[in-house]
């Protein structure tokens, strides 16, 4: 695919048209203040036979968004003994947390690795083991519609929840450093990513990769590739809905979240990426209210993006802001 947005000169200075809600900071604080309600019963189980001798694996089950369980894996290096660095890690759209032995970079490099399974998802890739005990109304198949017509049943409103609780997990356990705390993923997982930026205020460094949540004006208008299409497929048979739809991704949207983050970051875009496409990319980063912000450009990538080579860049870059 060629490209096809906006040139990499007009990307750089790009701004959203997607509208914040007046109540965005009360919506988002009454959100965990009821999943907070809740106690984290944070339980961290170790996998004794999960092959990896130089690693320790723990089997993670803390408290989410309206106190359901959700699982994750915290991966170490074997026979750490003082706190270490954290990087607490969201998974792309569809996928679960895996399997430990998938979960080898971040423990292997010294730090401590928290991966985030997404409720209800793992069942078209890396497999999920977290339910989302949740139901929905009309929805087209997906989660992207999922409760899309009230901020209060969209299915993201769950997972962000899950996701800043996971956090909090992640920091309870003794080997995690939670003044030196994280937060990255790639695609849907940037999108998570940007999220807890805007909602934890104390974190060290973020690190979204081809973020997806962003920019729903334009994401949803730009591009015809799912999942962004399934939000344009249920306004197809829901008529006349478009603005009540348009004001709960509003709450959801990457670009508020940036607005509000406290912490250095490092995005990437991928310039023929048709998934999450760079416009709606850059109007996160446009908008991330940190100073000490880069973004690297993949010029004739998809949603691919950088892959390895965006991990090297974040293997120097995490070590020179949570190695100091």
């Amino acid at each position: 695919m060629a490209r096809f947005d906006l040139p990499l000169d007009e990307l750089r200075t790009y701004r959203s048209s997607s509208e914040e809600p007046g109540d965005f900071d009360a919506f988002w604080g009454k959100t965990l203040e009821e999943t907070r309600s809740h106690p984290l019963d944070a339980r961290f189980e170790r996998v004794e036979d999960c092959g990896l001798a130089t690693l320790e694996v723990y089997d993670v089950t803390f408290a989410g968004f309206g106190g359901h369980p959700v699982k994750g894996w915290f991966v170490i290096p074997a026979g750490a003994s003082a706190p270490l660095p954290l990087l607490v890690e969201f998974v792309g759209y569809g996928g679960g947390r895996g399997l430990p032995h998938t979960h080898l970079l971040w423990a292997s490099a010294g730090y401590a690795h928290f991966v985030m399974d997404t409720r209800g998802q793992g069942g078209t890739w890396a497999a999920g083991d977290t339910a989302d005990p949740v139901g929905s109304a009309s929805a087209v198949p997906g989660f992207m519609t999922r409760g899309v017509e009230d901020p209060g049943t969209y299915y993201y409103r769950r997972v962000f929840a899950d996701a800043v609780r996971a956090v909090e997990a992640a920091r309870s356990h003794p080997l995690a450093d939670a003044a030196r705390t994280a937060v990255h993923g790639a695609s849907q997982g940037g999108g998570i990513t940007l999220a807890v930026a805007g909602l934890v205020p104390d974190l060290a460094a973020v690190a979204p990769d081809v973020p997806f949540l962003c920019d729903f004006p334009r994401a949803t208008t730009v591009t015809d590739r799912m999942p962004y299409r399934e939000i344009g497929h249920y306004l197809k048979t829901h008529r006349g809905k478009v603005d009540r739809v348009a004001r709960t991704l509003a709450y959801f949207d990457g670009v508020h979240f940036a607005a509000r983050a406290t912490a250095p970051a490092l995005f990437s875009a991928a310039l023929e990426d048709m998934t999450c496409p760079p416009s709606t990319v850059f109007a996160a980063f446009n908008a991330y209210a940190h100073a000490d912000k880069e973004v690297e450009v993949y010029a004739f990538n998809d949603h691919e993006g950088g892959e390895a080579h965006q991990q090297a860049v974040q293997l120097r870059w995490f070590s020179a802001r949570l190695r100091a």
